[in-house]
Order: C-alpha cells, then sequence, then structure tokens
C-alpha cells in the first residue's frame, strides 16, 4: 500500500474514540437516509394507471432533516503541553491524520452544539498563467522549476519582504495606494516577464497583498472551510475557539496552510511595531478580515439591514484572525491525543497487512521471538541503537534516562544541521524536536528505528 493513501475503513474506524465513532455513525445514518429518499419510487396516481400518460411529471424529494444529538460526555478542554509539528511526519501519517482532525473538528462542534453548514464552492474558470487569480497550486508549481522545494509562492514571499523592509511605515496595510499604479503593478506581475521589485514601495505591495489573497480561485482558508471559521464565532470559550481553529488549520491543503502560516508571520510582526506605525492587533486584524472572508461579503448591499450584517460578519472575522495571529504557533502542531490515534492507525494497518498463512506466521513469531530474547536486556535497559549513515559511525549504542533529548544524541556523532528521526513501528516517520525526551519515545514505539539524517 503506498503510504500516502488513505487507510482503508476499518483501520480508521478501529482507532475512534466512543464519542468519534457516535459521529460517524450518525454522519453515515444521514447519508444512508438521504440516500433513501432519493431513490425512493414516487407512489403512482390510479389514473396514471388506467390513462395514457403524455406529458412528464417532475417529483419532489422529501428532504432528511437531522437532529441534533446532545452527547453525555465532554471534550478534553486541555490545551496539550507535548506537542507535534504537522512539518516533522511523513506524507502518509499526515493523510491518516487529515481523516482523524475532520472526525475529531465534527466530533467537538457537535458536542458544543455547534451548527455548521456545508457550502458548494461557486463555478468559475481558473488561469493557470499569470499572478492573480491563479491556485496556489500552479503558481507553486511554476515556482518550483526555478526554486526546488518552495512552499511558498515567490510573489507573495516578495510582497512580505517588501512590506517587513518598511515596518516603522504609519498605517501600513490601512492607508490604500493609488488605485492606477496597483493596477499597472497587477497588469506588469500578469505579464510574467522580468519585473522591477526595487520600484514598488510599501503602500503599493500592501495593495498587491490584499488583492493577491482576494482574488484567489479558491480562498486561502477553503470554500471547504470558511462556513466551519464562521461557525468557531459560536462558541463561548476561547480556549474552545483556539482548539476549533488548531484543528482547521490541520485541515487545510499544505499550500494554503504555508501560505496563511506565512502571513500570520508577517502580521505578528506588523503589530510588535504598533508604537510606530500605529497599528494594533485590532486594526490589523479588522483591516485583513474583508480579504481573508470576501465571500462573506457578496450580494445585495443596498439594503440597510444587509450592510448591517457584513459588517457584523467582518467584525466576526476579525476576531478570528486576532486570535489566530495571537495563537498561531499552536495551530501549526499536532495535538498528543491525535497523533496517539495516527499511532494506531499505523498498528492496526500493519496488523491488517500481515495477514498470512498460518505456518509463515508460525516462522515469523518464532524468528521474532528469537530476536526478542536477544533484545529484551537492551530494552529493558533502556539501550537504544542510532543508525547515522551518513557519518563515519554508522552506529551507536545510547543508554537512554528520563534527561536524553534528541539534541544530546545528533551532537555526538555530527554538527546542528541533522536531526534524528522515529522510523517504523507504530508511526511512519517523525522527525523529533531537539528538546523531545527520548525515553518517552522509546515507551510509546519500542520496536521503531533511530535515525540520523537532515
Amino acid at each position: 500500500m503506498d503510504e500516502a493513501s488513505p487507510p482503508p475503513a476499518e483501520v480508521l474506524l478501529s482507532t475512534l474514540t466512543r464519542q468519534q465513532a457516535a459521529t460517524v455513525r450518525k454522519r453515515l445514518d444521514n447519508y444512508n437516509e438521504t440516500l433513501k429518499t432519493r431513490n425512493r419510487q414516487p407512489i403512482r396516481d390510479v389514473r396514471d394507471i388506467f390513462t395514457e400518460v403524455t406529458h412528464t411529471h417532475t417529483h419532489t424529494h422529501t428532504h432528511t432533516h437531522t437532529h441534533t444529538h446532545t452527547h453525555t460526555h465532554t471534550h478534553n478542554t486541555s490545551l496539550m503541553t507535548t506537542q507535534q509539528s504537522w512539518k516533522d511526519l511523513s506524507p502518509g501519517d499526515l493523510v491518516r491524520l487529515g481523516f482523524i482532525c475532520h472526525i475529531e473538528l465534527s466530533t467537538f462542534l457537535q458536542t458544543l452544539g455547534v451548527q455548521t453548514k456545508r457550502t458548494r464552492p461557486p463555478r468559475h474558470r481558473t488561469r493557470d498563467s499569470g499572478v492573480f487569480g491563479v491556485p496556489l497550486n500552479s503558481l507553486l508549481a511554476n515556482d518550483r522549476k526555478k526554486f526546488p522545494g518552495v512552499k511558498v509562492p515567490i510573489v507573495f514571499q516578495k510582497l512580505l519582504c517588501i512590506l517587513e523592509s518598511g515596518m516603522q511605515t504609519e498605517g501600513i496595510l490601512r492607508v490604500p495606494g493609488s488605485a492606477a499604479t496597483l493596477k499597472y503593478l497587477r497588469r506588469e506581475l500578469d505579464r510574467c516577464g522580468g519585473f522591477d521589485w526595487s520600484a514598488v514601495r510599501q503602500v503599493d505591495a500592501a495593495g498587491l497583498l490584499k488583492l493577491f489573497i482576494r482574488e484567489l480561485p479558491t480562498p486561502l482558508l477553503t470554500h471547504t472551510h470558511l462556513s466551519t471559521y464562521r461557525s468557531v464565532l459560536g462558541i463561548s470559550s476561547v480556549l474552545h475557539q483556539v482548539q476549533a481553529l488548531q484543528l482547521l488549520s490541520l485541515l487545510l491543503p499544505e499550500a494554503h496552510r504555508e501560505t496563511l502560516r506565512a502571513l500570520l508571520v508577517f502580521l505578528r510582526k506588523v503589530v510588535s511595531h504598533q508604537d510606530q506605525n500605529r497599528m494594533s492587533l485590532w486594526n490589523v486584524s479588522m483591516v485583513m478580515a474583508p480579504n481573508l472572508f470576501s465571500c462573506i461579503h457578496r450580494g445585495n448591499k443596498s439594503s440597510v439591514a444587509k450592510q448591517r450584517e457584513e459588517m457584523e460578519e467582518a467584525v466576526g472575522g476579525a476576531q478570528l484572525i486576532r486570535l489566530m495571529i495571537t495563537h498561531q504557533d499552536l495551530l501549526w502542531t499536532v495535538p498528543s491525543f491525535l497523533l496517539s490515534q495516527v499511532r494506531l492507525m499505523n498498528q492496526a494497518s500493519n496488523l491488517k497487512q500481515l495477514s498470512l498463512s498460518k505456518t509463515t506466521r508460525r516462522l515469523l513469531r518464532r524468528r521474532n521471538d528469537k530476536n526478542d530474547r536477544n533484545q529484551v536486556t537492551e530494552l529493558c535497559e533502556g539501550v537504544i541503537r542510532v543508525h547515522a549513515p551518513r557519518h563515519t559511525k554508522v552506529s551507536m549504542a545510547i543508554q537512554l534516562d528520563g534527561q536524553t533529548r534528541a539534541k544530546d544524541v545528533t551532537a555526538q556523532p555530527c554538527d546542528g544541521s541533522l536531526r534524528l528521526y522515529e522510523v517504523g513501528g507504530n508511526i511512519s516517520e517523525r522527525r523529533l524536536h531537539p528538546d523531545c525526551l527520548l525515553l518517552d519515545v522509546y515507551r510509546v514505539n519500542p520496536h521503531c528505528d533511530w535515525l540520523i539524517k537532515p
């Protein structure tokens, strides 16, 4: 099975908590009921049986209404202190994490009594060339021809660099530039030729940055999750709001997640210079809200009630952006309980792949038992064997204690440019944080391999 391929359904279901399983069961029941309603044969009128029908009947299907079910148990509201960056996980584990995050978010919001609506993305043509109105993946594909491995579109990085050079500019992001200049710069950027970035002022870069975000064919927060972002405002607890935003951030596609991360890092820098640029956290949030939540403000604006509703939605979007700027370091981490479920999925998947014949299993069991007997002494004493294939010392045995960290191991055979990885066992591959306690990892995944590499 391909590492990044979706796990089998039975593997995923076997790792769910009772509350997550109830959410999946409810969704499945609603889906089956909808299928029954759509496929139900209409009751024929008696006149249709005895007379010839010369016209076509249009049948109206009954829509299924789902009832809110309140769970008696509560969600774990504590923010885990030991967390893992999503960047340190392998592509296969990220796929598994996405399934778990989706179910956990639905369960979490359902437990809090928050209703979400799924919206269909609007149909429109997307461009494959130029800069504005081009999907992030297309921009990255073109950029990677010159800069392999780039994570954020080059034009987005250029605009951020220009703005960062003028952090003390009063009203940065807020003061509008010349509309004619903005139109000219946009046209020049879309030509994809040699563009003179030195001629772009901070005020023009701010306008181009907001225009770039607004005109993305798929919003930075995606059509799929925009309505869920808005529903987070219905959560009364700030702690629960941050938890929901964390799960939503993990569900974003990689290109959107990396670009959003770069934007939030920049916005935090702007706020840190508020004494000079007069841009407080709330000012920055209010300026950026219409760009990240631009699809909210479409429609007829002639009505006073409509304008009031749009203003309330803008304030709500600013509240979400303020939370994302403040707690951005948490948004890109994986809570421990989700990582544990990924490990369970890997274990279940490994067991499924080992469904061999009795004779083969017996032979493997004998060989594994013999190997385990030889390694029992090492495992009980907390000794691990670390492999460093890029170093002259290919492998080394290390005695673990309660204070041994990953950086202590990588400092022995090499410089700080290499990292320690946990490979195999109940994880595909995980890059360990330098301050990670190895004894904790050893206890959770005793059969993994330890590898030092970039």
